[in-house]
């Protein structure tokens, strides 16, 4: 019997076992496609909330946590694999906010380091931007990561430690479970049915998490789908330095050159279908802040689905009426920002260890309001 069985092989899920696999553990990774294919492949890769004094403190507290972690966790990946996530530092300017009195204040109170821009400083800075910004906020310490690489990463240290399993195109379809507590998972690898067994079962399965828990007759938590899209530039000289956001959507510069741009929101089922609508949306928006775009052409489209949860708050923790159930799911824009936290606090968890982060506002049994999802 394994120590842990993980389902759900993205960035949260494989975190996690990198986690329990250096405390020693044996751990049984379960993904229904390829690890690290889905929301945690497909986001931007902003090692930063999207106005970050705009969320409840508890994904703050999540926030500032791996934001400090991620530079020594990238070095980590980078000496064990061969494969560098490519985390650059390269500051992110938020274009005529509105609201920058509270995101200073914010700043003051959590130690991160915003200043308020002129015009002219914006221009110093950036000098391709559309005309007309009049302010903006600048965090010169956000950095961002080649999410796909980091991915890979992630993959080829779990599976280069003997004490882990990870079991791909494997699909659970069902549990075995007895006065609160999972027997066996049921699952199907490519038509191979089988029954894994497992001391602790931990749901890291991004946006079909709860799916999964209320199609097992389990439990129901308010997780449900968000579809972000996205698009890829390939300019032939480098166009911008920093991550640039306005008006909800953002530009990131990549280290070669590429620029991406995102993304939509659009809450409803599990289409991944990249559309026209947002193709032109997307170029609209991406022109208004980097006018030179419009004479570069569109290298790639695409779409992930977002786990959303109320106030985009995760769910990290024991799920009620289980004894050996948990769950690391919830974390909608902020999964691969959030990641490097939400691991150790749930590895902390079920190690009995003393949480390195309060645990309660994640806790799933707490009852929460039904907040809108955030922008």
């Amino acid at each position: 019997m394994t120590d842990f069985l993980v389902i759900g092989a993205g960035v949260s899920g494989l975190l996690l076992t990198r986690e329990l696999l250096q405390a020693g553990a044996s751990v049984c990774v379960v993904e229904r496609s390829e690890a690290g294919r889905e929301a945690s492949w497909a986001g931007g890769g902003i090692v930063s909330p999207l106005y970050p004094w705009r969320y409840l403190d508890a994904v703050t507290a999540l926030a500032n946590y791996a934001q400090d972690a991620y530079p020594a966790l990238a070095d980590e990946l980078a000496a064990e694999t061969g494969i560098d996530p490519q985390l650059r530092q390269s500051g992110l300017m938020m274009l005529d906010a509105g609201d920058h009195d509270q995101a200073l204040q914010w700043a003051a109170r959590h130690q991160r380091q915003m200043q308020c821009w002129s015009s002219e400083q914006i221009y110093q800075h950036e000098q391709g931007l559309q005309a007309g910004f009049q302010q903006a906020l600048w965090m010169p310490y956000v950095s961002n990561i080649r999410n796909p690489r980091l991915m890979k990463a992630l993959r080829a240290s779990v599976i280069n430690n003997t004490r882990c399993r990870l079991l791909e195109h494997t699909e659970v379809t069902g549990f075995d479970q007895q006065s609160g507590v999972i027997h066996a998972v049921n699952v199907n690898q490519q038509g191979r049915h089988q029954q894994l067994r497992a001391s602790e079962i931990v749901v890291t399965a991004g946006a079909w998490s709860g799916q999964l828990l209320a199609e097992a007759g389990l439990t129901v938590l308010p997780i449900r789908p968000v579809k972000g899209q996205m698009l890829l530039y390939q300019p032939q000289t480098p166009l911008l330095k920093s991550i640039v956001l306005s008006n909800g959507r953002y530009l990131i510069p990549r280290a070669d050159g590429l620029i991406l741009a995102g993304s939509t929101l659009e809450p409803g089922g599990f289409d991944k279908t990249a559309t026209e609508a947002a193709r032109q949306s997307l170029h609209t928006s991406a022109c208004n802040i980097l006018p030179a775009l419009r004479d570069v052409p569109i290298r790639a489209q695409w779409a992930g689905l977002r786990p959303g949860a109320p106030a985009g708050v995760p769910y990290i923790g024991r799920m009620p009426g289980f004894g050996n159930l948990s769950i690391n799911a919830g974390h909608y824009r902020n999964g691969l920002v959030l990641a490097p936290a939400a691991a150790r606090l749930c590895a902390d968890l079920l190690l009995g260890r003393i949480p390195t982060i309060d645990p309660a506002p994640y806790d799933p049994a707490a009852v929460r309001d039904a907040d809108p999802l955030l922008g």
